[in-house]
């Protein structure tokens, strides 16, 4: 038996230490009670399992797999579980206090949690994901529930993967449990919306700030890095919205046209040929490169800590949307509000994905489901409150995007805290 750990991470820094020291400069902003962060600034429980798994060769391979709970102050928990090499149990912790904020930024009654096992999902067959994910759902299966935390897809996992934790859990059970995750097929409880849900909350986020300086999306120039499923509907959504995309990239290529990509023909090559490598109409251009192209809102939809204090000086966006968790380092926001970069916060920009979670689990424990236009109305104005919100906040203590709209999430989470009292 082989065992399968984490290799050394490509995060520069320490994802956990970077929220808790999110948590502490909003904490001294907003004066929150520091006992209140001694509870804010733990995670309430992680859990580290082994995960043996029979390979297709007869072999079996022991994979390394988390699953943290950050709060629970506002309801159960809610966040994603990602397959990737360079999963750590720190980047789990962090995404799993990204969640609380976010949910709580939003309104909606979770807490926040966060999963992971580390594996290259592109490297294992249909059949040995399906065997790991089942073997890992039965290793959690204490931890997890519609009543308790409710896992979802993140970077290397979808539908189908969330399809098989919900058969497992249900078959443990003995009933089906529509509510233990989100993010499922529609066949078996998903909700109208889900897959395109955090691009959307995206698109609305950017279409707030370019009114918020009297703009429209007609000819705004946007690079999008990454192109899996929010990338590619972000850059969707805004070409049709009249946007130029003038660059995009996945894991494999990027690609830059100052005259504009064609999106439906980069997803239908995409979709052949697995890569964005090849498209005709554009030049190559690495993902680094992407980050600095003179445009005017770049995206950033692929994963954390890609604009550092190392490029931050020469990115040319004057919007930074951050459709990935964590994309830009604290050194990098520092550099770029001296240069008054517009960055709308992970916490809000990409919060679409849970905002519809969160439908589906309503509508799973109703079983009555919505229509497409009804959830699409729901999560844009929860969005855009969430941004008027923070917007707010922003102006009327002259401080950036990101430290309103944690002033905003960490604000509620403690009221919650102190209404709720420390048990015993």
């Amino acid at each position: 038996m082989t065992t399968v750990e984490a290799p050394e991470s490509h995060l520069r820094e320490n994802p956990f230490a970077i929220a808790r020291e999110q948590l502490a400069r909003v904490a001294d902003i907003f004066a929150i009670d520091q006992r209140l962060v001694n509870i804010l600034q733990e995670c309430k429980k992680a859990l580290v399992v082994s995960i043996p798994v029979t390979l297709d060769d007869g072999t079996i391979q022991a994979f390394e797999g988390y699953r943290v709970t950050h709060n629970v102050a506002r309801g159960p928990s809610k966040g994603g579980l990602r397959y990737h090499p360079d999963v750590t149990l720190d980047e789990v912790k962090a995404l799993a206090m990204w969640m609380t904020w976010k949910c709580a930024l939003m309104n909606i009654p979770f807490g926040g949690a966060k999963g992971g096992v580390v594996c290259d999902p592109k490297k294992l067959s249909r059949g040995e994901l399906e065997r790991m994910t089942r073997r890992f759902t039965s290793e959690i299966i204490n931890e997890i529930g519609p009543e308790k935390d409710i896992p979802a897809p993140d970077v290397g996992t979808d539908g189908t993967v969330m399809a098989w934790i919900f058969d497992t859990y249900s078959m443990n059970k003995g009933h089906s449990v529509l509510g233990v995750v989100t993010g499922k097929p529609l066949n078996v409880g998903g909700s109208l919306g889900r897959l395109e849900a955090t691009a959307r909350g995206c698109l609305y986020c950017i279409q707030e700030a370019v009114r918020k300086k009297e703009q429209g999306l007609e000819g705004l120039r946007v690079a999008v890095q990454g192109f899996g499923n929010v990338g590619s509907f972000l850059a969707r959504f805004l070409a049709e919205e009249g946007a130029t995309v003038v660059a995009v990239s996945d894991s494999t290529a990027g690609l830059y046209n100052p005259k504009g990509i064609d999106i439906p023909a980069a997803l239908a090559h995409k979709q052949e040929t697995g890569t964005l490598r090849g498209l005709r109409g554009a030049d190559d251009i690495s993902n680094e490169e992407l980050l600095v192209v003179d445009c005017d809102v770049l995206a950033p939809c692929a994963l954390e800590q890609v604009i550092t204090r190392d490029n931050a000086d020469r990115v040319k966006a004057s919007i930074i949307c951050e459709g990935a968790n964590g994309p830009i380092t604290p050194s990098a926001d520092e550099i770029l509000e001296d240069k008054g970069v517009l960055v709308l916060p992970d916490i809000l920009a990409n919060a679409g994905g849970v905002v519809v979670s969160y439908f589906e689990w309503v509508q799973g424990l109703q079983e009555y489901f919505w229509k497409e236009p009804e959830v699409n109305s729901k999560l844009r104005d929860i969005v855009t409150r969430a941004f008027n919100e923070t917007w707010h906040v922003s102006e009327e203590r002259d401080i950036a995007m990101r430290p309103a709209s944690y002033g905003v999430a960490v604000g509620r989470v403690a009221d919650a805290t102190i209404t709720r009292g420390l048990y015993p």
